[in-house]
C-alpha cells in the first residue's frame, strides 16, 4: 500500500499538505488519485476539475492534452476517472501555476494480502533453502562415492 500527498503552497503561504490513502495492488492504478482526491489535493470545486479534466465522449481515451488534466488509460466509459499524482503535480504547476508543488508516496502499513503475500515469500524461501541445502548433501554424496570407486580402483 502507498500513500501519497500533493504538498502545494501558492504566492508565498504556507504550505498545504493533503495526505491520501492510496488503493494498491501490484498493478499500476494502485496509486492512482480518484477525482475527490484531486478535488480536495487541488483544493477546487468538483464540477472545476471535470472541466480540467481531458475527457472526450466520442473518444475514451483522447490523446495527452498538455492544458488539461489527463486521466490514466480506461478500458470503458464506465469506469471511473484515475489520475495519476506526478499528473496533477504537473497540472497544479504548469496549468494552475501553484508554485510549490511536491508528490510524496510513502509505503502504509501492510495490508492483509501482502501479510499473505510475505508468509508465501517466506515459505517458498524455506523450501528454497531446504531444496539446495537437500541438494548439496546428495553432492557430497555422490562426490564421496566417486572417491570411494577412485580408491576401490
Amino acid at each position: 500500500m502507498f500513500k501519497g500527498s500533493v504538498n502545494s503552497g501558492t504566492n508565498g503561504r504556507s504550505e498545504e499538505s493533503l495526505d491520501k490513502g492510496f488503493n494498491t495492488a501490484s498493478n499500476p492504478s494502485e496509486s492512482l488519485l480518484t477525482i475527490d482526491e484531486v478535488q480536495k489535493t487541488l483544493n477546487r470545486s468538483r464540477a472545476s476539475v471535470y472541466r480540467y479534466t481531458n475527457t472526450d465522449t466520442r473518444n475514451l481515451n483522447p490523446p495527452f492534452n498538455p492544458r488539461k488534466l489527463n486521466t490514466e488509460f480506461r478500458s470503458d466509459q464506465k469506469d471511473q476517472l484515475l489520475f495519476h499524482p506526478n499528473e496533477v503535480a504537473r497540472f497544479a504547476k504548469e496549468i494552475l501555476r501553484i508554485k510549490e508543488v511536491t508528490v510524496e508516496i510513502f509505503s502504509s502499513p501492510s495490508s492483509e494480502t501482502q501479510n499473505i503475500l510475505n508468509a508465501i515469500l517466506d515459505e517458498l524461501k524455506t523450501i528454497r533453502n531446504k531444496l539446495d541445502g537437500q541438494s548439496d548433501s546428495n553432492q557430497s554424496i555422490s562426490n564421496h562415492l566417486q572417491d570411494t570407486d577412485r580408491k576401490a580402483a
